[in-house]
C-alpha cells in the first residue's frame, strides 16, 4: 500500500511538473502586447498610393512609451484598403514571421486611430536562436522578448534575412544587427557590390554608414573615375557628409586643382569653395594657389573688390599681405 502511495505521489508530481512546463509554454506562446495605432493616410510621410503610414505605440516598463512608425504596403495589411481609410470602422492585421498584429479602430477623413494586439509566434524565437540570434538574451538590455518580437514584426525581420546575413563573412552578429539590416536594407547583395568596388572588409556598422550616407558601388566608381582611387572608407563617408560629389570633383579638376588630397577637398566643401570662386581668383592673378591659400580667401572673406583695391597700391600683393590687410581693416573699422 505504501509503495502504491509513493508511486502515486511520484506520478502526481510528474504530472504537475508537466502541466507547469506546458502551462509556461502556453503563456509564452500566447503572451500578447497591446497598444494604440494611428495613421494619416494623407500625410506627407506616405510615399505613394500603395502604402500607408502607421504609427504603433505601447506602454513599456516604468511608464516608458515605445513607438514605431513606418510605411506599410496595403498588400501586407489584411482587411485594409485605401478606400477604407477615408471613413468608417476597420479591422485589419499584419501577419509577419515574428507574429500577428491585429488592429481595430476608425478612420475619419483619412485619419485613423485605434488599438492593436500583437501575438508573437512561438517558433520564431527558436528559429532565430538556431541561427545564432538570441532574442531572449537581447531582451535583457531592451524591453523584453515580446517587445523585441513586436519590433521584429513591424520591421519584418525574417529568418530569410538572418540566413542571408550569415551567408557572408561579417564576423559575429547579434539581434541588433538584424534590426539594422532590416531598417537600412543591408543584405548580401549590397555587401557583394561594396566588396567588388574595393572594400572587402566592411562590417555591419560600415555598411549601415554606407546606406545612411548613400555610398554605393556607383558612387565609389564615379569617385574613382575622377582620379581618386580612395581605399579609406571613412574618407568616402566624409565625402558624402560634406557633399563632395563626382560632379564637384570634375569642376575642381577643370579649375586646375588636380592633385588635391581628400582632406583638402573636404576642407574646400566645409568653407564653401566653389569653382566660380577659383575662376574669379585666377582672373585676378592668383592662378597658382595652394589649397590652404584658397581657404584663407574664404575664411577672411577676401573677394574680388578687396583684391582690386589692394592692387592699386601693390600690384604684386601676396595672399599673406591680403590677409593682414583684411585683419587690419576689421580692427580699424575702416574700408
Amino acid at each position: 500500500m505504501r509503495k502504491n502511495i509513493h508511486s502515486f505521489t511520484a506520478s502526481f508530481f510528474s504530472i504537475v511538473f508537466i502541466v507547469i512546463v506546458i502551462g509556461s509554454y502556453v503563456i509564452v506562446a500566447q503572451s500578447v502586447i497591446t497598444g494604440e495605432w494611428r495613421s494619416d493616410s494623407g500625410s506627407e510621410k506616405r510615399t505613394d498610393d500603395d502604402k500607408i503610414h502607421l504609427s504603433f505605440e505601447r506602454r513599456a516598463e516604468k511608464g516608458h512609451r515605445n513607438q514605431h512608425g513606418s510605411n506599410f504596403a496595403y498588400d501586407d495589411l489584411q482587411g485594409l484598403s485605401r478606400e477604407q481609410t477615408q471613413n468608417g470602422r476597420v479591422n485589419f492585421r499584419l501577419v509577419r514571421e515574428a507574429g500577428i498584429i491585429e488592429c481595430e479602430g476608425t478612420f475619419t477623413n483619412g485619419k485613423g486611430a485605434g488599438t492593436f494586439r500583437f501575438t508573437p509566434d512561438a517558433g520564431y524565437v527558436n528559429a532565430m536562436k538556431s541561427r545564432g540570434f538570441d532574442f531572449e538574451k537581447a531582451a535583457k538590455s531592451f524591453d523584453g522578448v515580446e517587445g523585441r518580437l513586436l519590433s521584429a514584426a513591424l520591421l519584418n525581420v525574417t529568418t530569410a534575412l538572418a540566413d542571408d546575413l550569415k551567408s557572408v563573412d561579417l564576423g559575429p552578429l547579434d539581434v541588433e544587427d538584424l534590426f539594422k539590416a532590416a531598417i537600412f536594407k543591408v543584405d548580401s547583395r549590397f555587401m557583394a557590390e561594396m566588396k567588388a568596388s574595393g572594400f572587402p572588409g566592411l562590417k555591419m556598422e560600415d555598411l549601415v554608414k554606407a546606406r545612411i550616407f548613400k555610398i554605393d558601388a556607383d558612387f565609389v566608381r564615379k569617385i574613382h573615375e575622377m582620379g581618386f582611387a580612395e581605399k579609406d572608407f571613412e574618407k568616402l563617408v566624409k565625402f558624402s557628409i560634406f557633399k563632395v560629389t563626382p560632379e564637384y570633383l570634375a569642376e575642381l579638376k577643370n579649375a586646375g586643382f588636380t592633385n588635391l588630397s581628400s582632406e583638402e577637398i573636404v576642407k574646400f566643401r566645409i568653407f564653401k569653395v566653389t569653382p566660380e570662386m577659383l575662376t574669379e581668383l585666377q582672373n585676378e592673378g592668383f592662378s597658382d594657389l595652394s589649397a590652404e591659400e584658397v581657404v584663407k580667401f574664404r575664411i577672411f572673406n577676401i573677394d574680388r573688390d578687396f583684391i582690386r583695391q589692394a592692387k592699386t597700391d601693390n600690384p604684386n600683393v601676396t595672399v599673406e599681405e591680403l590677409v593682414k590687410m583684411k585683419i587690419g581693416v576689421r580692427r580699424n573699422g575702416t574700408k
